[in-house]
């Protein structure tokens, strides 16, 4: 008898789930008792511990100040790793925007938790230099974190959830220095995403301003399925993955070259560019589809990619 992959039954089950009411609260509840991938594990922490890093050191190389006043997450999610990690460098207003609320004061406990925990460990100035007054305010907060509202919580870790669609930003021209985002592109559709990288450079300061923006390309059933590679959703053709995909944990299937395209049409620069080498070998095994055949292999492979845009002078 033939077994049913995992991600296939995976696909099966958001796809269900993403036409119900309350679905992401179903999603987190299905995500935590079946594919138990909800957890703030030490490996996603420490992972998001770098983008952080990344994004700080970003912001330095290629603005004229060191530390962002403010800031904008898109997608941060469950867990507030980089918001908190900005709080602790000093930054003042710390906007986190996404379509739906996902945090929670326990979430929000966890997290700080998991910082505390690393900065007793001596792991956290390895990250980036700490405003020692701020991880004071840190520790007090979690001390009495029992006692304080989700709503005094977030506001006392300079933070602001914009629960809103990111193609039309309720805030002013010019006025955040840092927007960033940690493998959330992928999970957006070419025609949103144009939108939303539009509201961003009219939201960006033009003086000292930076995006800086982590790309995960690989197919994401294949981290929870091992038995798949991370090209695997490269070999259907968009009506078979119409049917596949979810819009709960959507995948847009784009290339580093489709990013690259994004950017160049909406006159957005490209300063500086990393990526993950990728795995020929795995790639050569699935058949690809012929969308994707028109691509150079080489290009095709890659599977993670960080964007950093200097939008000032």
């Amino acid at each position: 008898m033939k077994v049913i992959k995992k991600w296939i039954l995976k696909a099966f089950i958001q796809k269900a789930i993403s036409f119900l009411p309350f679905n992401n609260k179903l999603n987190f509840i299905f995500q935590k008792y079946v594919t138990k991938g909800v957890y703030l594990v030490d490996e996603y922490f420490f992972d998001r511990l770098g983008h952080a890093r990344d994004h700080i050191k970003a912001y330095k190389d290629y603005s004229s100040k060191n530390i962002p006043v403010t800031c904008l997450e898109l997608g941060t999610g469950w867990y507030p790793i980089v918001p908190i990690s900005f709080y602790l460098i000093g930054s003042e207003k710390i906007y986190s925007v996404d379509i739906s609320f996902l945090t929670s004061k326990e979430r929000i406990q966890t997290t700080i938790k998991k910082f505390i925990e690393a900065n007793d460990k001596g792991l956290l100035k390895n990250y980036f230099d700490i405003n020692e007054n701020r991880l004071e305010k840190l520790i007090l907060i979690y001390n009495s974190i029992e006692r304080i509202s989700l709503e005094d919580l977030i506001m006392q870790l300079n933070m602001e959830y914009l629960i809103q669609d990111a193609r039309h930003l309720e805030l002013p021209d010019n006025s955040i220095d840092l927007v960033n985002s940690n493998n959330t592109f992928e999970h957006i559709y070419p025609e949103i995403l144009i939108s939303i990288l539009k509201d961003f450079k009219r939201v960006v300061n033009k003086d000292h301003g930076v995006l800086s923006h982590f790309i995960d390309m690989s197919d994401h059933f294949a981290h929870f399925d091992k038995s798949i590679n991370i090209y695997n959703f490269l070999q259907f053709s968009d009506k078979q993955w119409y049917w596949i995909d979810n819009s709960i944990q959507p995948q847009s299937r784009l290339r580093i070259d489709d990013y690259k395209l994004i950017y160049k049409n909406l006159d957005i620069p490209i300063s500086a560019e990393s990526f993950r080498e990728g795995r020929i070998n795995e790639l050569k095994a699935i058949k690809l589809n012929d969308k994707f055949l028109k691509k150079p292999l080489e290009m095709i492979a890659i599977s993670h990619c960080h964007f950093i845009s200097k939008m000032g002078k």
